[in-house]
């Protein structure tokens, strides 16, 4: 069984989902890069956002962090400022 994980979006990513926040289901050994393919396919808009940053557990995460459904993920846009 899936188990799912919190996902909090921000910036755009919260634009794009119309959400402040997801679960989303998680297969058993699921990485970051994993979860993020999920993603793209469920909301393909969010696979043109360059430079999207992973954070798990308030930490920054690589793509091949292995996740687990106790884990609070964050999707993390690049900001605009100037």
């Amino acid at each position: 069984m899936n188990a799912p994980i919190n996902v909090l979006l921000f910036g755009i990513t919260r634009d794009i989902t119309g959400q402040t926040e997801i679960r989303h289901p998680l297969a058993p050994n699921a990485r970051v890069s994993d979860l993020l393919t999920q993603l793209h396919e469920q909301y393909p808009r969010l696979a043109d956002i360059r430079a999207l940053l992973v954070a798990v557990n308030g930490e920054y995460a690589e793509p091949d962090t292995q996740l687990k459904s106790t884990d609070e993920v964050a999707l993390i846009p690049p900001v605009s400022g100037g």
